[in-house]
């Protein structure tokens, strides 16, 4: 239960907004301007907080970003590793998976490259408590479902 004190210093929010941005590239030009324009939000501080946080990753990683815009026009963000398909694609080396998944084998990886998608992956807030196993099986169905093999060593 929350407290008395968090009740009354809750803010109310405007609206929650989800946008994919590349790392490092936040600009207010479209896809960000518009939208967080319209909640008559700070781009520019959005901008330099974001381009901050992402400047670890490699430049045009396609990062998952979720605004919370309150009514005061004020924002809070978090921003989410990219996608599993992502960095699946990367590992595997091809540009989309299979057309038919289960029949045509669009590229093969290994259990290591699933290994290190999971720890990448663990690291996002809503993946903090699970155990990599089942952030690893999670991968293996997504690479399944892509068309790309998982095997134990590639030959």
């Amino acid at each position: 239960m929350a407290s008395l004190k968090e009740i009354l210093t809750r803010r109310p929010v405007a609206a929650t907004i989800r946008l994919t941005v590349p790392a490092g590239g936040a600009r207010p030009a479209p896809p960000v301007g518009p939208a967080l324009g319209q909640y008559r939000l700070n781009l520019m501080a959005f901008c330099k907080d974001f381009n901050a946080r992402t400047q670890k990753y490699k430049p045009d990683t396609p990062m998952a970003v979720v605004i919370t815009a309150f009514k005061d026009n004020t924002f809070e963000f978090t921003v989410r590793s990219p996608s599993v398909t992502w960095y699946l694609k990367k590992a595997a080396g091809i540009e989309s998976g299979s057309g038919r998944p289960g029949h045509v084998t669009a590229s093969t990886i290994t259990l290591k490259h699933v290994y290190e998608i999971a720890k990448i992956k663990q690291q996002d807030p809503y993946c903090q408590y699970m155990p990599l196993e089942s952030i690893c099986k999670s991968v293996i169905g997504t690479a399944g479902s892509m068309g790309i093999k998982v095997q134990k060593e590639l030959d």
